[in-house]
């Protein structure tokens, strides 16, 4: 009789308790969501502040001018695009330097502006576009790929360099630009040559002359590594071949950034988690062979996929890891640290710090893009300007 009694109170018991777990109000209902809540959580790294948020194309460029104004960059690959550079004023974006430059016009290609892949703003705030000439990165249209000056204080172009069909071949996607105005009369130019189809290189412009040559053109570090395969959002980043099959996205050189005294550039395949350097004594002498130039190559090891490179004064390179929704940074030292991690760091682009001790950086979602995505277009507006205080300066290689 005594068990037969402590039977029913246990089964009474257990009945009570199944009933307050499920009632919404319950203690044990309440001490359930608590647990729930209190699970880990991916951390943070660092504080990004968002500058400005993109609710129509989707930005690439971005360029913090040292007088302080912000310039971005759409390029023309499929989305809606009325400019394809402008200025963020007054928390809205307007075309620069006006509207009527930035229509395309096939029939005078070199006076218009096509598609912009990436911008840059020197010391004397002059905004330098770099166009591809290739909308929907078709083969770059004859003269439309170019290099831009823009003097900001009278928004007026100072210098166009048409570049010529020997430096872009048919299959070229020219992606970033860097500058040293300490050699020749006006200074040279670094530009990446990204394309899918190969070869990538590396594009020397003497800026005085415009004359321009292709530098590393097939050399592996950068070709991008055949065997990478993007993992982003946990997803590999794939493409549909033309079996239909998904196949890897493969892009070649794409960031660069330069060392303090000008003397190394640095570059990285967009497939590839390596960072690689070349002396630009050899990249800037147009008489020096091939295998002078291939000798100065160095990789400097694994850095994280990135798409955006850029320096500081103080000899810091900076890389977005796409892979990792992280932005990060490389001390003089060799060593990498992470200086942001976050979730909204969604693909992070371009990179460009400003006399304000900022990093600017844009999150574009490239990786949703519907060729990635077997015609599904996945990405949700705003894409993001964000920033990150680095306490650096920008790197000013003037005479």
């Amino acid at each position: 009789m005594t068990f037969d009694r402590y039977a029913a109170a246990t089964v009474v018991a257990v009945l009570l308790a199944a009933s307050l777990a499920a009632s919404p109000g319950s203690a044990c209902a309440q001490t359930a969501h608590d647990v729930v809540s209190s699970l880990p959580e991916e951390r943070s790294i660092g504080h990004i502040e968002a500058v400005h948020e993109f609710y129509g194309a989707m930005p690439t460029g971005v360029a913090k001018a040292p007088n302080g104004r912000l310039f971005v960059n759409y390029p023309r690959w499929g989305d809606d695009v009325p400019f394809t550079v402008g200025e963020i004023v007054d928390g809205r974006v307007v075309p620069y330097p006006n509207a009527q430059i930035n229509r395309p016009d096939p029939a005078h290609p070199a006076a218009s502006l096509l598609s912009v892949q990436n911008i840059v703003a020197d010391y004397r705030n002059r905004l330098w576009i770099l166009d591809t000439g290739a909308p929907k990165f078709a083969p770059p249209l004859p003269g439309g790929a170019k290099l831009v000056a823009v003097d900001l204080a009278t928004s007026k172009v100072v210098k166009t360099i048409v570049f010529k069909p020997n430096v872009l071949l048919p299959q070229s996607y020219i992606d970033d630009v860097r500058f040293d105005f300490r050699y020749g009369n006006e200074g040279f130019a670094y530009l990446s040559d990204s394309s899918p189809a190969g070869p990538g290189c590396i594009i020397v412009v003497d800026l005085a002359s415009g004359d321009a040559w292709r530098t590393l053109e097939a050399h592996p570090a950068t070709q991008g590594d055949p065997s990478f395969i993007a993992v982003v959002e946990g997803v590999e980043m794939t493409e549909d071949g033309p079996d239909g099959r998904p196949q890897p996205v493969h892009l070649a050189a794409d960031g660069l950034a330069l060392s303090p005294d000008g003397n190394i550039l640095y570059f990285s395949p967009l497939s590839s988690r390596h960072l690689y350097s070349v002396a630009t004594r050899f990249l800037r002498d147009r008489n020096a062979d091939d295998g002078e130039v291939e000798a100065t190559v160095r990789d400097l090891g694994e850095k994280g996929a990135s798409d955006g490179l850029t320096s500081d004064a103080s000899g810091a390179v900076y890389a977005g890891d796409y892979e990792r929704n992280s932005i990060r940074k490389m001390l003089p030292d060799g060593t990498w640290v992470t200086i942001a991690h976050d979730p909204r760091i969604l693909w992070p682009d371009a990179l460009s710090i400003g006399t304000d001790g900022y990093l600017y950086f844009t999150a574009n979602q490239l990786n949703r893009q519907a060729q990635f995505n077997h015609g599904s277009d996945l990405r949700k507006k705003p894409y993001t300007l964000f920033r990150i205080k680095v306490n650096a300066q920008p790197l000013e290689l003037k005479p």
